[in-house]
């Protein structure tokens, strides 16, 4: 009888992955996302993130006190806008903390900056782990202090990058703005769409150059520029459409008090997710191309081929056995003979 050959045919996915480029791209990116547990350290940045909000608050609670202790009229006239709106005792109480908090705004800074160092590290070791983990590379075994001190650089750094990008868009607005008001069409609507127009690559290419600073020197080890400036182009744009998808949702809860009380924090929630998420999988796609650099594989270590030697088992107990067998059998051979 012949046996049927089976013949198993690729996939309609397989084929789809052969035939387009970007298709297998993208599906090399989602698996290295979900393999080197990309959701575990979005986790991680959302959570680190949102801690560092309430130091930051306190920060500029702090810096909103040096300024109204430095001007008491303006602190007078607070006091009085918040006393004649509030109704009863609640606006005394009101006043009153206003007034603590003033008195109390060196403490109140010197514990924000300690919080926000602290939240401000861990949310900095989260990120370059997770950058680190989608390049492939193994986060390296140094000693706490100089990891602490590596990642409070890279924050200043980052720090640094920001202001660099604030500047280039806003000059850059200005400079649009003042070319305006030489040719004189300020006023009309089309100037402002076209200072509006201007302003979106301005903003694209200071998005490109912050996250091609994080895709390039974040991660444990430092990667080539050239394999991690299309994933700067994508970071940039995702970061753009999430920024106008989060203005529309915030037009959309400001017309009620309890959607701007309980809206906006879900909404601050899920925008700082959604970027995490979107720079954790564009750090995948971007380790994934082709262009890519690709760790060195060790050579294998020379080995040495070594007889071993393995003893056989003492064969004493069966020789004695079938000696005393023998023996055995040749007594009662001759019993026998005798008998006869």
């Amino acid at each position: 009888m012949k046996r049927s050959r089976e013949i198993h045919w690729p996939s309609r996915w397989a084929r789809a992955r052969a035939r387009y480029r970007w298709l297998d791209h993208l599906a090399r990116a989602t698996n290295r996302y979900l393999d080197y547990g990309g959701y575990h350290y979005v986790a991680s940045i959302t959570y680190f993130s949102l801690l560092s909000l309430v130091p930051i608050l306190m920060l500029a609670s702090s810096a909103a006190g040096f300024v109204l202790a430095t001007q008491p009229h303006l602190l007078d006239t607070l006091l009085h806008a918040i006393s004649g709106t509030l109704p009863g005792s609640l606006g005394d109480r009101a006043a009153d903390v206003l007034t603590g908090f003033v008195e109390q705004r060196t403490g109140v800074g010197l514990a924000g900056l300690v919080v926000a160092l602290y939240s401000g590290w861990n949310w900095m070791n989260s990120l370059r782990d997770a950058l680190t983990a989608m390049y492939g590379q193994n986060r390296s075994d140094q000693p706490l202090l100089r990891t602490i001190v590596m990642d409070v650089l890279a924050l200043l750094g980052l720090a640094a990058a920001l202001l660099v990008s604030f500047g280039i868009s806003v000059s850059g607005t200005a400079a649009g703005r003042y070319l305006l008001e030489l040719v004189g069409v300020t006023d009309t609507g089309w100037g402002h769409r076209v200072l509006s127009m201007t302003s979106v690559p301005l903003a694209l290419l200071a998005d490109w150059l912050v996250f091609l600073w994080v895709l390039t020197r974040l991660p444990r080890e430092r990667v080539g520029w050239r394999s991690a400036m299309r994933g700067a182009v994508a970071a940039a744009v995702g970061f753009e459409l999430l920024k106008q998808a989060g203005g529309f949702y915030l037009s959309l809860i400001g017309h009620s008090p309890s959607g701007v009380a309980f809206g906006s924090v879900i909404g601050l929630l899920f925008f700082i997710s959604l970027i995490a998420r979107m720079l954790v999988y564009i750090t995948a796609w971007t380790a994934t191309a082709r262009d890519a650099p690709r760790k060195p594989v060790p050579p294998p270590t020379a080995t040495q081929l070594r007889p071993i030697i393995v003893p056989r088992r003492s064969s004493a107990v069966p020789a004695t056995l079938g000696a005393v067998v023998g023996v055995v059998g040749t007594l009662f051979a001759l019993r026998g003979r005798r008998r006869d």
